[in-house]
């Protein structure tokens, strides 16, 4: 339903070079970290997290929790970006590092009936988690270190051997689904999903895919689609949308500010 659409605009995204721009894929990065921070609740704007993230800039009013997660998620993509240059294998080991960094402020000891764990550690939960995405629980802790292991073997198994765009996509829209389900940690599973997700597509050199925080109802409405029928196909149709809806704005940007650009060099030659 997407895809034609999907490619014919990374043609011409490509065709722009928009990636190519200086520090395109960094201003990129801190968009992809306000928009999934703001999913889960952070009130930071992207021009407050680029400020925050460039210049150490706080923004007056707004809760210093919403500060550390933007931080830590920097620093998570960050890690994911040198990890993906080196073509690193998901393994339930990468998956603990990534949530090591976004839970690394925001984390805490946790005392459970099935024992402590310290969520600012990557550690798995040892308790029963009420969803947020559809008010059911999550698996059985006991089930977590089986379903992630399956779940790095069949990303070993495939991530490097798929070479259409689309299918790469899918793998990585397919892993955040998957990671959401199994739901591991006590918090950060969002953003540790959509890091994920957009590791797969770092590895592969993709544009990223971003999920829109405006978006949040039916993302969250995707995702308990696709776990209550166990079709993934709900939850992939609409990250396709959201995939198609960031290389639209991205174009439409790049075409504002390339018009800006003609406009005022235009008006500079009138001067002389």
């Amino acid at each position: 339903m997407y895809w034609d659409d999907i490619q014919q605009a990374i043609r011409i995204y490509r065709r722009l070079n928009i990636g190519e721009a200086i520090d395109y894929s960094k201003f990129y990065i801190y968009s992809l970290i306000a928009h999934s921070t703001a999913i889960e609740g952070s009130t930071l704007t992207e021009l407050e997290t680029k400020l925050l993230l460039e210049e150490g800039i706080t923004s007056n009013g707004k809760p210093l929790i919403h500060h550390l997660m933007n931080t830590d998620l920097n620093n998570a993509y960050q890690f994911a970006v040198e990890q993906a240059k080196l073509k690193t294998p998901v393994t339930p080991e990468l998956l603990i590092a990534f949530n090591t960094l976004v839970m690394k402020s925001t984390g805490s000891e946790h005392h459970a009936m099935g024992g402590s764990f310290d969520s600012s550690k990557g550690e798995y939960r040892k308790c029963t988690v009420t969803a947020g995405y559809g008010g059911k629980s999550y698996m059985s802790y006991q089930k977590i270190p089986a379903e992630i292991e399956l779940l790095c073997n069949e990303l070993k198994k495939r991530m490097f051997t798929l070479k259409k765009a689309e299918d790469i996509y899918n793998l990585s829209f397919d892993a955040h689904l998957s990671l959401v389900t199994i739901h591991p940690w006590v918090d950060g599973n969002g953003r540790t999903a959509r890091l994920l997700m957009n590791y797969i597509q770092f590895t592969h050199n993709l544009i990223p895919a971003k999920i829109y925080a405006e978006d949040k109802k039916q993302y969250i409405a995707s995702l308990i689609e696709s776990g209550e029928t166990k079709n993934n196909v709900p939850f992939r149709m609409f990250m396709a949308s959201q995939l198609l809806k960031t290389l639209n704005a991205e174009i439409q940007q790049y075409r504002k500010e390339e018009k800006d650009r003609k406009e005022q060099h235009r008006g500079s030659s009138l001067l002389f």
